[in-house]
């Protein structure tokens, strides 16, 4: 079956750039996070042999979880100019690679990603490239998520058995996880005083928080009191942490194929604008066609550089 690699574009950006120290171009402006998003790219041909691509961004525009709650993702600090100066550049790289590029107003990359990839279900596999484990939720019978580790360093594929064996729930049980324990990064609340622990415990027990709430008298009574007094708060962090999969866009695989880049002047010319030497070389080394037994031969473990 053809691949379909789909790119978290602002999760792998904001890693490479607190994972690699100031990098800056001829004149003067900073690349670091430009060319860690680079080497993961030129990892991702090499390493997962996709046939498809695709790069996945924000937008710097409220999201349909800020209707539901406003204070979504309120404590989180406002992006470094250092990082913002740099989205336009990467964006610049990913377009001159011939890979398009999709967003959403009103939608996260995560939920571009999710619709992305319920769409290619049964045509193609596809493999999610993230540093994000909300994204873990996507992981089922044809999708699989390349998990940045270690900084920018490794990366990990995941499938199911592997997201129950690291996390000690399933990926559809990751939703009602976050619903009970909240999120201090995006920050929602969950169940106040209910922690990972106990919400790992409560699934394995119930299966998920309808069952929980359905079955609540048989809990502990200082769970129970926990959970009775927070219900509402765990239903909209359930909400919030939903991916959705019914955003308004529309892949055509054929316009996602993978092209060479050895033989392409205008990602070569970009890489020496942004001064980009080294990786010139990494460029002439990947292949652009692979046999499919050879894209089973990745294994679990890689690494990224």
């Amino acid at each position: 079956m053809k691949r379909l690699v789909l790119i978290d574009g602002h999760a792998v950006l904001y890693r490479a750039f607190h994972a690699l120290p100031p990098l800056t171009s001829s004149n003067g402006q900073l690349v670091n996070a430009v060319y860690g998003f680079v080497l993961m790219l030129l990892k991702v041909y090499q390493d997962l042999k996709p046939d498809y691509l695709v790069v996945a961004f924000d937008l710097p525009i409220p999201t349909f979880r800020h209707e539901t709650y406003i204070a979504y993702q309120a404590t989180r600090p406002h992006m470094d100019d250092g990082l913002k100066g740099q989205i336009v550049l990467v964006k610049e790289v990913v377009e001159s690679a011939r890979i398009p590029i999709f967003t959403a107003p009103g939608f996260e990359a995560d939920d571009v990603i999710a619709t992305l990839a319920r769409q290619c279900k049964g045509k193609s596999e596809v493999i999610i490239v993230t540093g994000d484990r909300d994204i873990f939720q996507l992981v089922d019978d044809g999708v699989k998520v390349y998990m940045l580790t270690r900084g920018m360093s490794e990366g990990r594929v995941f499938d199911k058995k592997q997201v129950k064996e690291y996390l000690g729930i399933s990926p559809e049980q990751i939703v009602d996880y976050k619903a009970l324990t909240g999120d201090s990064s995006d920050n929602y609340p969950g169940v106040p005083g209910i922690g990972p622990k106990t919400a790992v415990e409560l699934l394995k027990e119930f299966g998920n928080l309808e069952k929980l709430y359905r079955n609540v008298e048989g809990v502990k009574e200082n769970i129970k009191k926990k959970l009775k007094e927070g219900k509402e708060s765990a239903l909209m962090s359930q909400k919030l942490a939903q991916i959705s999969a019914r955003v308004p866009v529309e892949l055509d695989l054929e316009k996602a194929k993978l092209a060479d880049l050895k033989t392409n002047e205008k990602f070569i010319d970009k890489l020496k604008e942004l001064g980009f030497k080294s990786l010139l070389a990494r460029v002439r080394g990947v292949t652009d066609k692979d046999t499919d037994a050879d894209k089973d031969k990745e294994g679990g473990q890689t690494s990224l550089f």
